[in-house]
């Protein structure tokens, strides 16, 4: 399972997911299309974030669980590990090596100040952990490991990425270029599906109501039941208005990413059509999407040992790069190598 796959650019690219729940179409539509995309145009390295995951307390079972359903979601997307390299962040333990030797070139303040810390502080006042605030960091030293030139990032993660922008540059002034400066790249479609009861939230995998969040692992019946319920307006008309429509309009957002239609041939379509009908329509066509893709998750989860191969192999990719970067640090900061 050697990487066959050449980078069309000649850059290198990172991104990872936690294995938190289950992953949602905001996810699928925002992220992971763009995962299989971006595998042809760069040099990918995709990691399933579970040390980034326990800054929240987890189940075990169920973390270890979740960790294999979502490399069975990846492929079953469409993410090659023939194209890119996929594995376990924990599976590569310079992760939290050079996080704390990054740690000695961040500040307690720059912490304090970002966003996610204070809003994950006050969702979990009781556990309010130095690996919340020290998220970003690790983050930080996820990227900088494998030399990444570009980083996807929704808007939610543009502090982070600022911040290990920052590092890298402090660290690059004091010894001499050592990391690559990453850059961000902003998806411009599906960054943002709302959720279905109330559009001015971001369809959360952690959303305190499920019914206003369709998950990729729901069934076709739960998908239906959650698209009729969605929340709409008084006007009946189908018609993209995010500020005077925000539920019509996400759900058109929905409709054409899974179709791929444009919004205009959308509205054309359902000119004269109730919300009954169109949200019907809307159900059906992300069931129809998500049963395929449903049933090669369930396929290969019943396949343990090729999907252990597969981070097996991906793990050893990971660590031939991380190593080597980790190396170049220690031997910079003056740490004694044998």
């Amino acid at each position: 399972m050697e990487n066959t796959q050449r980078s069309v650019t000649g850059k290198r690219l990172y991104s990872a997911v936690q294995p938190t729940n289950a992953l949602t179409i905001g996810n699928y539509i925002g992220a992971i299309r763009n995962m299989v995309a971006l595998q042809d145009e760069y040099d990918c390295t995709y990691a399933i974030a579970n040390m980034h995951a326990i800054t929240v307390r987890q189940q075990p079972a169920q973390l270890r669980a979740n960790t294999l359903s979502v490399l069975a979601l990846y492929l079953a997307c469409g993410i090659d590990p023939a194209k890119c390299t996929l594995y376990v962040q924990s599976h590569v333990p310079c992760h939290a090596e050079l996080a704390w030797v990054l740690n000695t070139f961040t500040y307690v303040g720059e912490m304090e100040r970002m966003t996610q810390f204070k809003d994950k502080s006050a969702k979990h006042a009781d556990n309010i952990n130095m690996g919340l605030m020290d998220y970003p960091v690790l983050m930080a030293a996820d990227i900088l490991l494998y030399n990444a030139d570009v980083v996807p990032v929704g808007i939610d993660q543009r502090q982070h990425l600022e911040i290990c922008r920052d590092i890298a540059v402090r660290f690059n002034n004091i010894y001499s270029p050592t990391f690559v400066v990453p850059e961000g790249v902003y998806p411009k479609v599906g960054a943002k599906i709302s959720d279905l009861l109330d559009p001015s939230k971001k369809m959360s995998k952690s959303s305190e109501n499920a019914a206003g969040t369709v998950f990729m692992n729901d069934d076709r019946d739960a998908i239906i039941r959650k698209f009729r319920r969605a929340v709409t307006d008084s006007e009946g008309v189908v018609r993209y208005d995010p500020e005077a429509k925000p539920g019509i309009s996400n759900l058109l957002s929905i409709y054409t990413a899974f179709t791929g239609r444009s919004i205009a041939q959308a509205e054309a379509e359902f000119a004269g059509k109730g919300y009954g009908d169109f949200k019907s329509a809307v159900a059906e066509t992300v069931a129809d999407c998500l049963a395929p893709v449903q049933a090669e998750q369930a396929r290969l989860l019943s396949d343990k040992q090729y999907l252990n191969s597969v981070l097996e192999e991906g793990a050893r990719r990971a660590y031939k790069v991380a190593s080597a970067t980790l190396a170049k640090v220690y031997r910079k900061i003056g740490f004694y190598q044998l």
